[in-house]
């Protein structure tokens, strides 16, 4: 039972994640946060099923690699956006 609530929990926080990156699609910084929060939860989804079938956590560590690699490269992106064009609107960002 409290494996099932855990798991509630984290679908929750997945769902949310979800909700503020399709609701606040205006920032570039409120996008890269719900991403990042997405990016938690399942870190604890796969922690929680790996606990649970006694794996080895060294899957966990590359996955970490790559949300600290995805994390970096949206960072360079807002500063890069913030020194072009003032802010990180994207109604001022002009993808043509």
């Amino acid at each position: 039972m409290k494996m099932f609530n855990i798991m509630l929990v984290i679908i929750f926080i997945f769902i949310i994640g979800n909700l503020i990156f399709v609701s606040k699609h205006k920032h570039l910084l409120i996008i890269l946060l719900s991403l990042e929060f997405m990016v938690l939860s399942i870190f604890l989804f796969m922690l929680l099923i790996m606990m649970y079938m006694n794996y080895n956590m060294y899957m966990l560590m590359v996955f970490l690699v790559f949300a600290v690699c995805e994390g970096a490269l949206g960072l360079s992106i807002l500063v890069s956006m913030i020194r072009t064009h003032g802010n990180d609107y994207f109604q001022s960002f002009n993808l043509l």
